[in-house]
């Protein structure tokens, strides 16, 4: 098998290759493998703490965001792509973070969207609009594109895509931004292909291989023999409800997408059990997400019961109801009906056991961080500890900052950039 090659000169390489070339080069000098890891910047607070964490332990940072999060309709956290690279430069500079923040579209492919989904887009639209907001970030200042067409609405229920359509699309899109960059004469982009979930992903070894041949085959044929994604995303044991990373087949992925001089990324790595199991495996990166928005509810529900010995007892009506407020946002957002199990299909959201409806807030609440009743219950609960001489947004953030920490050790992330020989 063949290597798709890469260009000598640093500067005609994506920034995102480099970092990976650069952590294979001290790897090799004796420094341990190190994971890069991705955050989901499912709001603001998390986005702070993103940069404060990596400028605290000298790490690079990646954001994967996801078009629901991010797009040209500013998503549910209100950001463009304009708007994303321009906050992280501003708490770039707010935490001291001499580096750049990597920005990163994550599963950019038809149908990912919800809206396009729950509204019956039609193919060729749904794919358009992805070309659109890959270009958008592309213009931005992104750093890496997830191209992810591994959803076809159009098939009957039970019938996968086939993984020849797959390539086709991954093909189509990249031609397509690559079109775009070229003609506007931008850096650069490094790209992100495949997906852990078994809609006609990459699901079992064979599959897996077919799309990497296809992909390569089809590069060479449309004169792009030099792009060639950098991150292939495997199916490693995690989702969105189980924590235990399979490191044997990780190890099994890296060695597959070896020849082609990539490396394997991890989705859904949320809460994972042995997270240091990602560099023992040679994983090349991971996304954590849903996690810190859970930090983040978990975080305010203790500010508020601290706010309850700060408002004297003739006072409860200047309380925040912070918790009460979130429930009944996420609960009105209807977004909690996505996350349902089959054998609850159907159920109305107060049907359901408590563990269940505090786990659908929980992580719900990335929905409605922006929504109007929120941030005044957010801002009452801040006005009411600031008598007690409290900051909540910053008490807010550094939770959120301490548990990326914890992936920054673990993937052995600490003082990275120190020992790279790239200016991000």
């Amino acid at each position: 098998m063949k290597t798709l090659p890469h260009s000598d000169a640093p500067a005609q390489r994506p920034v995102v290759d480099q970092l990976l070339a650069e952590v294979r080069r001290i790897h090799a000098a004796g420094r341990p493998w190190a994971t890069l890891l991705a955050i989901c910047p499912n709001s603001e607070a998390v986005l702070r703490a993103a940069v404060l964490a990596a400028a605290q332990a000298r790490a690079p940072m990646l954001l994967a965001t996801t078009l629901n999060q991010v797009d040209l309709d500013r998503g549910y956290t209100g950001w463009t792509p304009e708007d994303l690279v321009r906050l992280c430069r501003e708490f770039a500079q707010t935490y001291g973070y001499s580096s750049r923040v990597l920005a990163c579209v994550d599963h950019g492919g038809p149908w990912l969207k919800d809206k396009q989904t729950i509204e019956q887009w039609t193919l060729d639209a749904s794919m358009d609009w992805v070309k659109q907001s890959l270009i958008a970030a592309l213009e931005a200042g992104y750093d890496l594109l997830h191209v992810d067409p591994t959803v076809d609405r159009t098939l009957p229920p039970g019938k996968n895509i086939r993984i020849e359509v797959v390539v086709e699309r991954t093909l189509t899109l990249i031609q397509q931004v690559e079109a775009h960059r070229r003609s506007r004469q931008l850096p650069p982009i490094a790209y992100e292909v495949g997906t852990e979930e078994v809609h006609g992903g990459l699901a079992d070894m064979t599959t897996f291989r077919t799309f990497l041949q296809g992909l390569q085959s089809g590069l060479s044929r449309a004169g792009l023999a030099d792009v060639w994604p950098c991150f292939v995303v495997g199916k490693v044991g995690t989702d969105l409800h189980t924590t235990t990373f399979d490191a044997d087949v990780a190890l099994g992925l890296y060695r597959e997408v070896q020849p082609y001089a990539s490396v394997i990324k991890g989705h859904y790595s949320d809460n994972v059990e042995n997270p240091a199991a990602y560099p023992a495996s040679f994983m090349g990166g991971a996304n954590v997400g849903p996690e810190f928005t859970e930090i983040e509810h978990d975080a305010l529900v203790e500010l508020e019961a601290r706010e309850q010995t700060v408002l004297s007892e003739a006072a409860p009506a200047q309380a925040s109801g912070i918790g009460s407020a979130l429930e009944t946002a996420v609960f009105e957002s209807g977004r909690w009906k996505k996350w349902l199990q089959p054998e609850e299909a159907g159920r109305d959201f107060h049907g359901l056991t408590p563990e269940r409806r505090s786990w659908l807030v929980r992580t719900g609440c990335r929905y409605i961080w922006t929504q109007p009743e929120v941030r005044k219950a957010r801002a009452r609960l801040s006005a009411n500890l600031q008598r007690d001489g409290a900051d909540s947004e910053a008490f807010v953030v550094r939770r959120i900052a301490d548990r990326i920490a914890k992936y920054c050790r673990a993937f052995n992330l600490e003082g990275l950039l120190d020992d790279v020989n790239l200016t991000l």
